[in-house]
């Protein structure tokens, strides 16, 4: 599964449902699940989103990305989040990487965003 290290307070707003937008300077073709790990201290993978779209991001994005547009923004929009029930231990990376999540990952909630 494809997979993305996301700071705090971000990957917290994600998994709260108040964040439905994660935004980057690069973009990425790639869509379908992802993985989302909490970066370090934590180092743990929270849930599981499907990446929809990616796009440059707009002033309407603002919202929903929890932080103003800046330069080179790309929107990477999220959709159905599903917090896991029992994170696991991720070792993060830069850009997209590969996780293989165990097999009983359990999802808590699915946010329906």
């Amino acid at each position: 599964m494809k997979a993305i290290s996301i700071r705090s307070p971000w990957w917290e707003k994600i998994i709260s449902g108040e964040k439905t937008i994660e935004t980057r300077t690069w973009k990425t073709k790639y869509r379908g699940q992802l993985l989302i790990c909490a970066s370090k201290p934590t180092g743990h993978a929270v849930a599981i989103a499907y990446l929809a779209d990616c796009r440059p991001m707009t002033k309407a994005d603002e919202k929903a990305a929890c932080c103003p547009v800046y330069p080179r923004a790309n929107a990477w929009m999220l959709r159905n989040v599903m917090v896991l029930t029992k994170p696991f231990p991720v070792k993060g990376k830069l850009s997209l990487f590969d996780v293989q999540p165990p097999t009983a990952t359990v999802v808590v909630k699915d946010l329906k965003s």
